[in-house]
């Protein structure tokens, strides 16, 4: 850009036109998680199925990670980030279908695509530090993940006015949460359209040609680069982990809880103090991030999981409380390793590698929380709720040991 005055207020505008769209895109997805849960168990009359829903909207986000990336070096993050969205708002209409006909391949089919939404959330994020500069890198990050705040503690808190705004059009009222999502995610595609301008990863490409970088697509290459970096390996599987863990607890909390009839408004206000762990606290995770190290936070965020996994798994399907409690710290331990794990992949792989490396990282984590939905129901099917916060407490330890081995910056 012409002067590093113009390129502050353009990543200023980024910053804000993210925060807005995260909002948006915070609402449709997040009311949609207890309520696809609720939705495939009532259809196939299984609490073993039930964690179904999440797990295709996981491996939809992991489906899309590489091509929102390859349409990212392609057209910039106006086009990749549009699309995603987009994607998503077509999932919600098609899972509207399916939980009002029984229809359980529609509904799976719908959750599938509302996952290209989580995937353009997520890649949000990087868009954040395209033009940052790495003092504030983990900073810029951080005020974007905040941005879902809103939307993400909204969300579930809408199931049920949404549900009687279903009733009315003859609809089930678990898919309340579906039609609210389809409104919002076409509202963040539009501010991503009109105000995403200049593109952020376009003009970091125009800056990187005119300093003579060559920007490298390749994701064979990319792999290769990331395997011979151990700081960078580690990053990504410290991102994974903490999202396998998360979506496994999380997703299987509002099954146990209906075990004791909870109403969806209890239900809705534990997973939106999950929500807050996840998202509220982020520029705080960011600013010690710069400070302390990614790999202190990281570290730090093992310790708040591991409290998680027995803060949850020891509480009674009734005690929405504790499990309110153990849930944001399972959120709060996630942020910790998705904004520190983000800041110390982007610092430990060349720059050329950057973009491609972002996409491989998305698409390991959403696969990982794809296996975490899907193992949880499996888990809950045949042991119970404290066994699968047992299990999820086992990766985390791994982890914790790893980190140990890896060298703060």
């Amino acid at each position: 850009m012409s002067s590093l005055q113009e390129r502050d207020a353009h990543q200023s505008r980024i910053v804000k036109t993210l925060i807005t769209t995260q909002v948006l895109n915070g609402v449709g997805v997040a009311g949609t998680v207890a309520a696809g849960s609720l939705l495939v168990a009532s259809i196939t009359d299984s609490e073993t199925l039930a964690g179904l829903a999440q797990t295709f909207s996981v491996l939809g986000a992991a489906a899309m990670a590489l091509p929102l990336a390859q349409l990212t070096n392609r057209g910039g993050r106006r086009l990749a980030l549009s699309a995603g969205l987009i994607t998503g708002l077509i999932g919600s209409v098609i899972a509207i279908t399916g939980g009002s006909t029984k229809n359980i391949y529609l509904m799976l089919l719908g959750s599938f695509l509302v996952g290209a939404a989580s995937a353009s959330g997520y890649q949000a994020r990087f868009a954040a530090i395209d033009l940052a500069t790495e003092d504030n890198r983990a900073k810029q990050l951080s005020l974007v993940v905040w941005g879902s705040t809103i939307g993400a503690v909204t969300g579930p808190n809408l199931m049920e006015p949404s549900g009687r705004i279903a009733e009315n059009f003859g609809l089930p009222s678990l898919v309340g949460p579906y039609i609210v999502s389809a409104v919002t995610l076409g509202l963040a595609a539009l501010v991503i359209f009109l105000f995403l301008r200049p593109d952020p990863y376009l003009t970091a490409i125009k800056d990187a040609h005119a300093a003579g970088i060559v920007i490298k697509k390749s994701f064979k290459e990319t792999f290769a680069h990331i395997k011979s970096h151990s700081a960078a390996h580690f990053a990504i599987y410290s991102i994974a982990i903490g999202h396998l863990v998360m979506v496994a607890v999380m997703v299987m909390t509002p099954v146990h809880m209906k075990h004791v009839d909870v109403t969806l408004q209890v239900i809705g206000l534990v997973i939106s103090i999950h929500v807050l762990g996840m998202y509220a606290f982020s520029p705080i995770v960011g600013y010690f991030t710069d400070k302390l190290g990614r790999v202190a936070v990281i570290q730090i965020g093992v310790v708040l999981l591991l409290i998680s996994t027995v803060v949850s798994g020891t509480a009674a399907a009734a005690n929405a409380i504790q499990l309110g409690i153990g849930l944001f710290f399972l959120g709060l331990g996630w942020s910790c390793t998705l904004i520190a794990g983000s800041a110390l992949l982007s610092g430990s792989v060349d720059d050329e590698m950057r973009p491609s490396s972002q996409g491989t990282s998305d698409l390991v984590m959403n696969l990982m929380g794809a296996a975490g939905g899907a193992l949880a129901g499996v888990i809950i099917g045949f042991l119970n709720y404290g066994w699968l916060c047992f299990f999820a407490s086992i990766p985390v330890v791994i982890l914790g040991v790893w980190s140990t081995r890896i060298k703060s910056e």
